[in-house]
């Protein structure tokens, strides 16, 4: 699903570090997270884990950071809570000391 980076394009990859899953409703988990590479837009689209085989296909839909407020998007090493859709919710897991933080990857939609 990811595009190559083209000068002049508007694709742009994504990064979001999972600290904590919380599932609320199975098909819409609920995540705290922090931006590696972005900024992470609403509609951004996330196709792997960093380190899997495993195929994810999940939407950000929402980003609440600064105290709840929803924003549009998140800038890189700033962290929010973040609601994502799609298949592959299931493989998203809390960060431990011993696993460490999971990292999902994608791209942002187009402007």
């Amino acid at each position: 699903m990811t595009e190559p980076l083209i000068p002049g394009s508007h694709v742009a990859e994504v990064e979001l570090q999972i600290d904590q899953v919380t599932v609320v409703n199975p098909g819409e988990p609920t995540a705290t997270v922090r931006c590696i590479l972005g900024p992470a837009r609403r509609g951004a689209r996330f196709d792997r884990i960093r380190g899997s085989a495993r195929a994810i296909n999940l939407e950000l839909t929402q980003i609440l950071a600064h105290f709840g407020r929803s924003v549009d998007e998140l800038d890189p090493v700033h962290t929010a809570l973040v609601t994502l859709r799609g298949t592959g919710v299931q493989l998203l897991t809390s960060a431990t000391p011993r696993s460490g933080w999971q990292t999902i990857q994608g791209i942002n939609p187009p402007p």
